[in-house]
């Protein structure tokens, strides 16, 4: 149980990280081309589906085992930091847009669990 916990925390760092490199990216592209915030939104949605399976995948790896388990759990624990950053810091809940968004979230996160655990985790078939 502290194992996962623990492949959980990592995952959603790696989240943040990804997070973090990848605005600042689309910020520096938008400041300094003619490119629009409306004309970037695919590249956004496509770079947080991304950082989640990122995630996912950092903490299947860490885990090396349930995958999908400790991947769902990764998505949850992202979905609740960002609820509650909205909703205490700006006092508002999800609408049922960010819902879905944040379901999608957890199924990418889920799929990079079970590819972090199967990729990194040595086979164990016999001859």
């Amino acid at each position: 149980m502290r194992k996962m916990g623990i492949a959980m925390v990592y995952g959603v760092v790696a989240i943040f990280m990804f997070v973090i490199v990848s605005s600042l990216l689309i910020s520096l592209l938008l400041r300094f081309t003619s490119l629009q915030e409306s004309s970037m939104s695919w590249v956004i949605l496509g770079a947080s589906f991304l950082a989640l399976f990122v995630g996912g995948f950092v903490s299947g790896g860490k885990g090396k085992e349930k995958g999908w388990l400790i991947g769902g759990g990764t998505g949850i624990l992202y979905s609740v930091i960002v609820f509650l950053v909205q909703f205490l810091g700006y006092d508002a809940t999800f609408t049922a847009e960010q819902m879905m968004y944040h379901a999608g979230f957890l199924a990418a996160a889920v799929l990079g669990g079970i590819f972090g655990v199967n990729l990194t985790t040595p086979s164990r078939r016999e001859a």
